[in-house]
């Protein structure tokens, strides 16, 4: 412990904050990689997605961290924060677990590269140095993310539903009186255990309706990018 101190002692100002930058960096980037890979991409399967989330990562935290450096304030490093947050692409429209999911890494990168070492490594002088009790309060920070991601993410504690647009040809079944016949008729026809439909647009001359399924598949991976309203029906 007292040679780790003293070498501590031996790093110069310079050499210190390049640690400090490269610790940093790899703290933000392990977690963010974790996150987009083993919590979101299994589900999604969107690989634009993830590269966006390692990279958009990988730009907030250097943003955030080499601005912070400036002497940047709190309040100006949160409001740049927020400006990232409300971006939408406009390519497409983002759903809304993507959109989750972009908050959740630009968080991360936040707190890493607010969380300055000299605020928060003097709390356990007794570790074997301070710098080293600032990056395990930092990992515990990011474990928390990935805590909370997992349990919101996991199905042992909320049963998932999903859903799928239809376009459905036998409209007489439509009427509220009639529910559970069309819930059978979707059931057979489409092989999925259907829980609840909702009625959308009628259209009386093709004898057409669409329809919303809401549907319970342990099986069944769910794209959201797939699955959400097509936009010639909003």
């Amino acid at each position: 412990m007292e040679a780790l101190n003293d070498f501590m002692s031996l790093i110069t100002g310079d050499t210190y904050r390049l640690l400090d930058l490269v610790f940093r960096l790899l703290i933000n980037t392990v977690f963010t990689v974790i996150i987009a890979r083993f919590f979101y991409f299994p589900k999604s399967r969107r690989v634009d997605f993830f590269f966006t989330y390692v990279l958009v990562g990988f730009g907030i935290f250097m943003l955030i961290h080499l601005m912070g450096d400036a002497k940047l304030k709190t309040g100006i490093a949160m409001g740049l924060f927020a400006i990232f947050c409300i971006m939408r692409y406009r390519t497409e429209s983002v759903p809304i677990r993507e959109m989750t999911y972009l908050f959740l890494v630009i968080s991360l990168a936040a707190i890493n590269g607010l969380a300055w070492m000299a605020d928060i490594s003097d709390k356990h002088p007794e570790f074997f140095a301070p710098e080293l009790t600032a990056m395990i309060e930092l990992t515990v920070t990011d474990i928390l993310f990935v805590l909370v991601i997992w349990i919101a993410e996991s199905a042992r504690w909320l049963k998932k539903i999903n859903t799928k647009y239809i376009s459905y040809d036998k409209i007489e079944l439509i009427k509220p009186e009639r529910r559970s016949e069309l819930i059978d008729d979707l059931r057979q026809r489409t092989g999925l255990n259907v829980k609840d439909v909702s009625i959308g647009s009628i259209d009386f001359l093709k004898d057409m309706a669409l329809i919303k399924v809401f549907y319970t598949d342990d099986a069944e991976i769910e794209n959201e990018s797939i699955t959400k309203m097509p936009k010639q029906y909003e």
